[in-house]
């Protein structure tokens, strides 16, 4: 029975051992795998971006065009006229006439005297109308000419007041999908620059982000959170950028 007994502890001992060895076997597998699992899930982000001088391809031209009268029926048929004579100006140049806008239509008042009651209503002695009239053309240099030349409307009595001249690049939206694949590009390379750096190799690449396109005068260097879209220059500069994640070997 003694022998029996004394037998006990050193049987529990090598189950123990067995237990513990195996413990530690498992333990070693597993943190091999976690190792193995944290190498391959190493990752590096870097940001690449390109940029693209590009020139408008399309013009669009805003004018418009003021009358006044002393009654608002001949206001109407004054502005009919100055419409007309617009429209033989674009025709003459071959130019096509983008449409009219609706017409605007105030009124004018007397101007107030020195000892005149403030709280009075001011006396209305005729109206003004106007319309507003766009141009659109693929002639970007002869479009601004066209502006210029309008000054011999004038001399047709209309009064025609250009405000503004808008460039327009119509191929931004195919450009920044091209120049989103040179800017991951362009991500890679840095990402693989940095990596030589510590002995590590860039693997594959894991995600890609778009970051928000600029669209300005060449030169300018403006941004915004939104994104820049310039309309008032003839050349623009776009930039993109693409925030990049790649895992290493």
């Amino acid at each position: 029975m003694s022998n029996q007994s004394s037998s006990l502890p050193s049987r529990y001992g090598m189950i123990a051992g067995l237990f513990l060895a195996g413990g530690i076997c498992f333990g070693s597998i597993v943190l091999a795998r976690t190792w193995i699992h944290l190498k391959e899930s190493e990752i590096i982000e870097v940001a690449g971006s390109t940029r693209k001088n590009v020139r408008s391809d399309l013009a669009v031209w805003t004018a418009r065009v003021s009358v006044e009268d002393t009654t608002i029926q001949g206001a109407y048929a004054k502005l009919k006229v100055d419409v007309e004579k617009v429209d033989q100006f674009l025709k003459a140049r071959k130019q096509v006439n983008g449409g009219w806008s609706p017409v605007e239509v105030g009124e004018l008042t007397a101007p107030r005297h020195k000892h005149d009651d403030e709280n009075a209503p001011q006396k209305r002695i005729g109206y003004r109308v106007a319309q507003s009239f766009k141009v659109s053309s693929t002639d970007v240099d002869g479009l601004p000419r066209l502006a210029r030349d309008c000054t011999e409307l004038l001399d047709q009595g209309v009064v025609l007041m250009s405000e503004s001249i808008q460039y327009i690049y119509t191929k931004a939206g195919e450009a920044k999908v091209e120049m989103a694949a040179e800017a991951t590009r362009d991500a890679r390379a840095r990402a693989e620059q940095i990596a030589s750096q510590g002995g590590r190799q860039v693997r594959a690449l894991r995600t890609a982000k778009m970051g928000i396109v600029q669209i300005n005068p060449v030169y300018s260097t403006a941004t915004s959170d939104g994104g820049n879209s310039d309309e008032s220059s003839l050349e623009k500069t776009i930039v993109v950028t693409v925030s990049a994640k790649f895992t290493l070997k």
